[in-house]
């Protein structure tokens, strides 16, 4: 089964298609908003006390305590669990008609790029000897190891410093990584999408999904979305809501991108697979930080 008709473009069937495969899957950005409406509202009188809402943006503080974080690596797994319970359970949440407009313009926007999806990688490839240098510096592995070694490095200075407020920033970085990365996996295994490098220059790039054989159970085989781009926006995310200062924001998601873009011109990811991850990391970033204030 395929998700295109063979044509040059990638073609409305293809969108179809990739629609409903989201419509289970990509659709969690949206219960993600939902979680951090939760984590804004305090249930603690439900019958007549008004309810306190959280502000958006974290407070700055002008002290943080030290110490180590111990109930942030031992609510770690609990909290993991939890919101992977409330991601799979969403298409239920979904059927109810709960967010179903918000859920409908991911699917739209997402299922519109895929349809676009070959011009931008036959641009690629034919400019592939302009990004050699770009691409030496921002390859896979490096942009991958960084998202890892970045927040590390952070969360070294911030047990010598014993601040624990940057320690559990760490956490909540990663934990927002691993809920992110293991709906990846399962869409990439669901889609089994060939990357752009996978078709020959003047290939059919309408004809790439349900290719790729999985190597094991959740081995996150094929393209769709782009796990570098999840990560590198969780991870970005946190890190701005946190630390919310504008050189600090544009920092963050300025290397965010870069990590994006490189997957492009890469050729590792089309151009929708990018942005659906960058959509993906930052609500699951911004659900993470704003769950804190429950």
């Amino acid at each position: 089964m395929t998700c295109s008709t063979g044509g040059r473009f990638e073609t409305p069937i293809a969108s179809l298609v990739c629609a409903a495969i989201l419509i289970v899957l990509s659709a969690t950005p949206v219960h993600a908003q939902e979680f951090a409406e939760e984590a804004r509202i305090s249930p603690a009188d439900e019958a007549a006390a008004p309810l306190a809402v959280v502000p958006e943006n974290p407070p700055e503080f002008s002290g943080h305590d030290k110490g180590f974080d111990l109930d942030g690596w031992r609510n770690l797994v609990p909290d993991l669990a939890a919101e992977q319970k409330k991601t799979w359970l969403f298409p239920f949440t979904a059927a109810k008609q709960k967010h179903l407009k918000s859920t409908a313009i991911i699917i739209g926007a997402t299922a519109g790029l895929v349809a676009l999806d070959g011009y931008s990688a036959r641009f690629f490839q034919k400019k592939r000897s302009n990004f050699t240098g770009f691409n030496k510096v921002f390859s896979g592995p490096h942009t991958g190891l960084s998202t890892i070694y970045v927040p590390l490095g952070l969360y070294g200075i911030g047990l010598i410093r014993r601040d624990t407020y940057a320690q559990r920033t760490f956490l909540l970085a990663g934990q927002a990584v691993l809920n992110s990365e293991i709906l990846t996996s399962v869409m990439k295994d669901i889609t089994r999408r060939n990357n752009p490098a996978d078709i020959s220059v003047g290939g059919d790039f309408g004809d790439t999904w349900f290719k790729k054989n999985p190597k094991a159970f959740i081995a996150g085989t094929g393209s769709f979305p782009s796990g570098h781009t999840i990560a590198a926006f969780s991870v970005a995310t946190v890190y701005a809501e946190r630390y919310p200062k504008r050189w600090q924001k544009v920092l963050a998601y300025g290397l965010a991108s870069v990590v994006g873009f490189s997957r492009v011109s890469l050729e590792s990811h089309y151009v929708s697979e990018v942005a659906l991850g960058a959509v993906l990391g930052k609500i699951y970033g911004h659900y993470v930080v704003q769950r804190q204030y429950q």
